[in-house]
C-alpha cells in the first residue's frame, strides 16, 4: 500500500500505522502549509540520529535521502560530493559498492526503515531517489520497489532529461509519480533548471511532477513566487533555502535573496496542497539540529 499526503486522510483508521492511529504524529502544519525536512539536512548524521534531531525540532513530514540507506550512510556518500576531491579508484569502489547493495539489499531492510519513521511519528512523504546516466535500468526501476516497501507513493529526482526519458516507462509500469528536482546549472542543457526543463519532464509522462527547489530556482534567476502561482497543480513538492541571485552561494535564512516568506504566505493565502520542506545547505554556527530548527523558526514567524 502506498500513501500520498494528499490521499491520506481518507484511509481508515484500520489502515494507518499503530503510531498515527494512536496520535503519536508529529504535526508540523502550521497556519494550513505542511512544512517538513529533506532528511539530506542531517547529512551528517546516522539514519537514527536524522530521526531523534527531526522529533526534537519537531518535523513530523520528510523527504527521505536515499543515501542515509546505504552503506556507509549519508555521511560517506557526501564525502565523495562535498569533501576534497577523492582518488578515481576509490570512487569507482564506492559507487561499486552501492550498486551491488541497490540489486540485492531485501525490501523488508526498508519496510524496518518505514516502523523506525512510524515509532517516531515522522511521515515519510516522499523517497529522493537519483539515478545517474550510467545506472542499469534494473538499478533505477529497483527504486520504485524501494518507494514501495517504505510505503510511499512519490520519488523526488535529482536527474538529467536523458535519465528521465529511461525513468518514464518505469513511472508508467510503477503507476507511480516522479518530482524532477532542479538545480541552478543553465550551462548544461541535459540539467533540470529552467521552466523550459521541466516542461519537457512533463511532456514525457503523466507521472511526471515537479520538486521545485526556490533557492536553486532564485539562483537560476527565475521567479519562485510567479511560477508557483502558475504551476501548483505540477508541483508536489517545494524545497526551502536561501540563496543569493546568479548562482550565488547558499546563506543563513533572510540574507540572500530567495522570496521564502512571499513563497509560504502564496501557500497559505491560497491553500495550495502543495508541502514546503527545509533544505539546510548553508554552513551555520550551529549543529544540523539547532540549524534546521532556526529554519523552522523562520517558516513559523513566516507564516504567523
Amino acid at each position: 500500500m502506498t500513501y500520498s499526503r494528499r490521499g491520506f486522510a481518507k484511509l481508515a483508521v484500520a489502515a494507518v500505522p499503530l503510531a498515527r492511529a494512536f496520535g503519536k504524529t508529529i504535526d508540523s502544519k502550521i497556519a494550513g502549509v505542511q512544512l517538513g525536512v529533506q532528511t539530506y539536512s542531517f547529512r551528517d548524521l546516522s539514519l537514527d540520529d536524522a530521526i531523534k534531531a527531526m522529533v526534537a525540532d519537531g518535523l513530523g513530514d520528510c523527504e527521505l535521502f536515499s543515501s542515509h540507506l546505504e552503506p556507509g550512510g549519508a555521511q560517506e556518500a557526501v564525502s565523495f560530493w562535498e569533501g576534497p576531491p577523492k582518488p578515481q579508484a576509490e570512487l569507482k569502489a564506492h559507487e561499486q559498492k552501492v550498486a551491488k547493495w541497490r540489486m540485492s539489499v531485501p525490501l523488508d531492510y526498508f519496510k524496518s526503515i518505514r516502523t523506525k519513521f512510524d515509532d517516531a511519528g515522522i511521515h515519510i512523504y516522499a523517497f529522493n531517489w537519483s539515478p545517474e546516466d550510467g545506472w542499469s535500468d534494473a538499478e533505477i526501476d529497483r527504486g520504485f520497489l524501494m518507494a514501495k516497501a517504505l510505503g510511499v507513493g512519490i520519488i523526488t529526482s535529482s536527474t538529467t532529461l536523458t535519465t528521465a526519458k529511461r525513468i518514464a516507462p518505469l513511472a508508467e509500469k510503477h503507476k507511480m509519480l516522479v518530482a524532477m528536482h532542479g538545480h541552478s546549472d543553465l550551462k548544461d542543457p541535459n540539467q533540470f533548471a529552467t521552466p523550459e526543463s521541466f516542461q519537457k519532464a512533463m511532456a514525457m509522462s503523466k507521472y511526471f511532477r515537479i520538486n521545485l527547489d526556490i533557492g536553486h530556482f532564485t539562483a537560476a534567476n527565475f521567479d519562485a513566487v510567479d511560477y508557483i502561482r502558475k504551476n501548483h497543480e505540477k508541483i508536489v513538492l517545494l524545497h526551502l533555502k536561501d540563496r543569493k541571485k546568479n548562482d550565488g552561494d547558499n546563506t543563513p535564512w533572510g540574507q540572500g535573496d530567495t522570496p521564502i516568506k512571499q513563497v509560504l504566505q502564496l501557500l497559505k493565502q491560497n491553500k495550495y496542497p502543495i508541502p514546503a520542506f527545509i533544505e539546510y545547505e548553508y554552513q551555520g554556527a550551529g549543529t544540523s539540529q539547532q540549524e534546521v530548527a532556526k529554519c523552522y523558526q523562520y517558516c513559523k514567524e513566516a507564516l504567523a
